[in-house]
């Protein structure tokens, strides 16, 4: 079963963190993918940019629109994400839960059963 683990973020919790402290939550981001790449969880991986570097594309009237800046005006954001293929749901909250962001009030970790891949329908 595939699942995406959604990191969101809120810079306000980041930018109040140790130099140490954000050391640490890269650290244990190597940690993490390196034991999903051995036990062959990981499909894949991304970090995502700011969204204020975003682009909203909206159709009206058959013309596109496009403005920049985030969708919703939010503290905290998608701000990557862990596309992992692992036994059951069970599983990948515990996977979630080996996360360092998960650990640190403010920050959030969410997981979802992908409904739609590849042109088919998941199981």
């Amino acid at each position: 079963m595939k699942f995406l683990i959604g990191l969101h973020i809120n810079p306000a919790v980041l930018d109040a963190l140790t130099d140490e402290e954000k050391a640490a939550i890269g650290a244990g981001h190597g940690r993490f993918i390196e034991a999903l790449k051995s036990s062959g969880e990981l499909i894949l991986t991304q970090a995502l940019v700011d969204p204020s570097q975003s682009a909203v594309v909206t159709v009206r009237g058959g013309q596109p629109a496009v403005t920049d800046g985030p969708f919703l005006e939010a503290k905290e954001f998608l701000g990557g994400f862990y596309l992992v293929d692992c036994e059951n749901r069970e599983r990948a909250i515990e996977l979630a839960a080996q996360i360092p962001d998960a650990a640190i009030e403010g920050l959030g970790v969410e997981v979802r059963q992908v409904m739609f891949s590849d042109g088919h329908l998941e199981a």
